[in-house]
């Protein structure tokens, strides 16, 4: 499928470690000529980490994309009644955020912006990065690979020896899975 002109949200939770990842799949996005809309959660918008400053981040995405970064749940309601995305990826999507989505809870910027995609009977994109995906992370995963409009980024474990609960999803396989999602299919194999 052509991405040209399709408006898709890029929610970027706080995994710090797949930021490099994450940014080279947005960049990629953005040589599609699809319009992205990039979210932020508060903690990404606002941490520096061994992984870099976040105004670097911020600017950086600003860049790409040439929008302003929606970080608040405020600035992430209208996305709802305006239906102006046709797609929201979230990239990376952590365990907090997984236990939101599967619970009806949009406290953050990126759980209010899929609260209020979903409104509008659209597809979401999850690309999960969690250290405890096969611990209490796993229910949330299974509750929402059996949601209408959730389809995953597919996914495996990272580190099996040092990390046996840890599950990152394969961030090359974004730009394909967001593909599928729009013809309201699941990219498979979904375990890597």
């Amino acid at each position: 499928m052509d991405l040209d002109g399709k408006k898709i949200g890029f929610a970027i939770c706080g995994s710090f470690c797949t930021f490099e990842k994450i940014l080279k799949e947005l960049e990629s996005l953005c040589k599609t000529n699809a319009q992205i809309y990039p979210i932020m959660s508060e903690t990404s918008f606002t941490t520096d980490t061994r992984f870099g400053k976040a105004v670097d981040f911020q600017k950086r995405i600003k860049d790409m994309t040439g929008k302003d970064i929606i970080k608040s749940v405020k600035e992430a309601e209208p996305i709802g009644p305006k239906g102006y995305l046709d797609i929201l990826l979230i990239a990376p999507c952590t365990g907090n955020s997984l236990a939101k989505l599967a619970n009806g809870i949009a406290d953050s910027s990126v759980t209010m912006a899929a609260k209020a995609h979903l409104r509008n009977d659209k597809p979401i994109v999850i690309a999960i990065s969690t250290n405890d995906g096969l611990g209490n992370a796993a229910k949330n995963i299974g509750a929402l690979m059996n949601s209408k409009n959730i389809y995953f980024v597919p996914f495996g474990q990272d580190d099996c020896v040092n990390k046996p609960n840890s599950l990152v999803a394969d961030m090359s396989k974004i730009k394909e899975t967001i593909e599928m999602a729009l013809e309201r299919k699941q990219l498979q194999p979904v375990l890597c």
